[in-house]
This record gives structure tokens, C-alpha cells and sequence, in this order.
């Protein structure tokens, strides 16, 4: 389940011209008075947010380097680094959010070294098709290349998962309606100590921000 934020009552109901307007007029008060929303909640110096990372990959792939490659049966995407960054194949696409992608792209802003096929065009997808393709290709050229720039960026996926946090706040405001004081205040609240950046971290990466439809369950976005 995903934090509460009353996204499904929100999304399934119908707002007026005036209601909407009234609506932005009080996200945009509360982007006024709080400018951490627009200049990044998250204050982590670089050693806790690498030791957010390493934890996170002994959490989901027992610290070890082959953890960083995988594809889970019954799935039809790869799962990839520390935090299971998404990757569809060519033409598939599912409920969850393509996230592998934009970490390619996040290290190479940062100077990470990826290889080419990495970069091979605006949006490449991931080049096996099927779980069977991805197993059967584990000692391929292709795939070490892969393994080795996971393993050497692990510290720049934990400045991926941290700038994740970070952009998910307004996320989450905006589609919080009346609750966007609260959830601002919690979000604050647990987002104050490392131990509890630790815990947003891994929440929102693994369960989302709570605002996607194809995410929810049961209607509710949390």
C-alpha cells in the first residue's frame, strides 16, 4: 500500500471551474510559504545518502553484483540496480513506472561513464524480450557491460533514489487536495533524520508516489 494522500477521492470527482481554481490558489499559498517544495526538501550529506544506498542493495540484492540484474518470473520487465529500476522491452509497457531509463539518463548528467547501448537513440528499450532472453544472455558481452556500470554507479543510484524523494513531494501536494498541509507537515516530519529518509526512500521508489492510476489499489493511491 501507498501513503494516504486521498488521491482516488480526488482523482474519481468531477471539480467545478471555481473549485479548481480555488484548489491552485491553495497549492500555490502553500508553495509561497513553504519554499522547500520548489528548492528540494531533502538535506543529506553525500556519506548518508551513499549509506542509504548500500543499504538499500543488501536489502534487495544481498550486496552482491549479479543481484544487480534481474528479471522476476511472472513479470514482463527487467529489474535492474539497487532500487529494481524498471525496463520494458520493445512494445510492452505495463501499470508501473519506467524508471530505468531515467536513471541512465541521471547518471550520464553527473559524468557517470554508460555504455553505448545504454545510449542508443532518445528512449532504447530493454534488448530481451522475455525473462527466458534475459536468463539465457547472463554471461553475454551485453549483459556483463550492463552488470559492470551498475555496479560501478551505485552511489549515483542513491542520488537517483534521493532526487526521487525529492521531486515527490509536490507530486503528492498537487494531487492532495485539502490534505496537502498535512502530508507537507508529515512528509517534513519523517524526511528530518536520515533514518527517516532512509524509510521515504525505499518507500516511495518501491510502492510509488501514490499518484499514478494504473498504481493504486483499490482506488486509493496509497
Amino acid at each position: 500500500m501507498r501513503l494516504a494522500n486521498n488521491a482516488g477521492a480526488t482523482g474519481s470527482r468531477t471539480l467545478s471551474e471555481n473549485g479548481q481554481a480555488s484548489r491552485c490558489a491553495a497549492i500555490a499559498a502553500l508553495l509561497f510559504l513553504v519554499p522547500a517544495l520548489a528548492n528540494g526538501a531533502i538535506s543529506l550529506s553525500p556519506a548518508e545518502t551513499q549509506r542509504i544506498g548500500r543499504k538499500i542493495w543488501q536489502n534487495e540484492c544481498n550486496g552482491t553484483i549479479a543481484g544487480l540484474t534481474s528479471w522476476n518470473a511472472g513479470e514482463n520487465f527487467a529489474s535492474l540496480g539497487i532500487g529494481h529500476f524498471i525496463w520494458y522491452p520493445r512494445d510492452v509497457r505495463g501499470p508501473f513506472e519506467e524508471s530505468f531509463p531515467k536513471l541512465v539518463h541521471f547518471v550520464s548528467s553527473r559524468g557517470g561513464k554508460v555504455p553505448e547501448f545504454l545510449l542508443a537513440g532518445e528512449h532504447p528499450p530493454c534488448p530481451w524480450n522475455s525473462r527466458a532472453e534475459f536468463v539465457a544472455a547472463q554471461q553475454t558481452a551485453q549483459m556483463k557491460q550492463l552488470r559492470a556500470f551498475l555496479a560501478s554507479t551505485v552511489d549515483l543510484q542513491a542520488e537517483f533514489l534521493v532526487n526521487r524523494l525529492d521531486l515527490s513531494l509536490p507530486k503528492m501536494i498537487s494531487d492532495a487536495g485539502a490534505s496537502a498541509a498535512k502530508i507537507h507537515q508529515q512528509f517534513d516530519r519523517v524526511a528530518s533524520t536520515p533514518q527517516g529518509c532512509y524509510a521515504l526512500v525505499d518507500y516511495v521508489n518501491f510502492k510509488g508516489e501514490g499518484v499514478l492510476k494504473t498504481e493504486r489499489y483499490n482506488g486509493r493511491g496509497c
